[in-house]
């Protein structure tokens, strides 16, 4: 038999904020544990949450870049779990009626453009952090993350292979990069994917029970715990198996995805308005304001790279892959006298390829673009 992969992903960008979500608490990577979350993060007695602007604008952001519904209307829940991590018992994030739905994003793959569709984006605030292997027998807990803010953006399940699933991957990493909503660093879990993977006989309709595999923080690793788990589903029901619906991890040592524990469903969660927070109210005139904002976007600047610059289209690529590429050789090529071929060549060729060699990006490359 012939099986057809159905994948969908969740996306979560944590937001370049100086503040938490809904507290003062800074957000500065790299603290001493338990040093930066505050008494509203704990969710202890008689505090009280209130919302971080900047979050709002940074989501709004999106909205506008995606070509998506940005509610007028949107409301924050309480979804109830408990984890070690999560000293509240419950998260605030939101659910009927999310900041952002209904928007799109292109992808490449095999050099054909498909069109993903983003069901939702919405804002909650990040758990705590379990480290295991700080104290051998035990768990430790730091909550410096609990309360930092997350865009979660949950797309449809239209990706049909671990390379179109990649490919939607980096280019929302590249999107919230470029509007500057989220540096991006996945080795700090700043842009970090559940994978949601299910197999169904090709030309079925019905959809396949699905597993989600949590906190993939590569590029590789997504590619790999894909491929993984679709094999391991096919396995399973050619033996005359069934798929559990299960959240599972991928142990990167292995290759493999192991159970995790059983897969909630939103009934699970207990969702409902959360009492302390208002709703938020989105007009008009602000979106307008903020779509002035909106910086030049990757499509954009590669057709304007390839007809300013007279670059070929695979070169102007590469150059737009970040902003810091795109910025960096653009400085170079104002330089008087200086050739956009050649600069482009230089970059491409001869710095990539000692940037690779020596493991450094171009934010630790001692040569100023001039």
């Amino acid at each position: 038999m012939e099986w057809e992969t159905v994948i969908g992903l969740e996306i979560h960008a944590q937001l370049v904020a100086d503040s938490k979500i809904f507290s003062g608490a800074s957000t500065v990577f790299g603290a001493e544990p338990n040093t930066q979350a505050c008494a509203v993060d704990l969710g202890l007695p008689g505090v009280l949450p209130v919302i971080n602007e900047k979050a709002v604008e940074m989501a709004v952001l999106f909205g506008i870049a995606t070509n998506a519904q940005i509610a007028r209307h949107s409301v924050f829940a309480r979804k109830n779990y408990f984890y070690p991590d999560l000293p509240k018992g419950y998260q605030i994030s939101q659910y009927e009626a999310p900041i952002v739905a209904h928007g799109t994003l292109n992808i490449e793959v095999d050099d054909e453009t498909k069109t993903i569709n983003i069901t939702r984006a919405h804002l909650e605030e990040d758990a705590g952090k379990s480290l295991h292997e700080e104290f051998p027998g035990s768990t430790a807990i730091d909550l410096n993350r609990a309360g930092t803010p997350l865009l979660e953006i949950v797309s449809e399940p239209e990706m049909r292979s671990a390379d179109e699933a990649v490919s939607y991957m980096r280019e929302l990493h590249r999107l919230v990069k470029y509007l500057g909503i989220c540096d991006g660093n996945m080795q700090d879990g700043s842009f970090r994917c559940d994978a949601n993977v299910s197999v169904r006989p090709k030309g079925s309709e019905e959809l396949g029970t699905r597993t989600e595999t949590k906190n993939l923080n590569s590029f590789r690793l997504v590619h790999q715990a894909i491929e993984y788990e679709v094999e391991r589903q096919i396995e399973i029901i050619e033996s005359g198996g069934s798929v559990v619906q299960e959240t599972r991890l991928f142990d990167a040592t292995k290759g493999e995805t192991r159970s995790m524990r059983s897969k909630e469903d939103a009934h699970d969660y207990r969702y409902f308005p959360d009492p302390d927070l208002l709703p938020i109210k989105v007009t008009e005139e602000y979106i307008n304001v903020l779509k002035i904002k909106v910086p030049e976007l990757p499509k954009e600047k590669l057709v304007r790279f390839v007809r300013q610059y007279g670059l070929a289209h695979d070169d102007a690529k590469i150059l737009i892959q970040d902003p810091e590429t795109a910025t960096f050789f653009e400085t170079a090529v104002e330089v008087d006298g200086a050739d956009p071929k050649q600069a482009c060549n230089w970059l491409i060729g001869e710095l990539f390829g000692a940037m690779n060699k020596a493991n450094r990006t171009l934010a630790d490359v001692p040569i100023s673009p001039d």
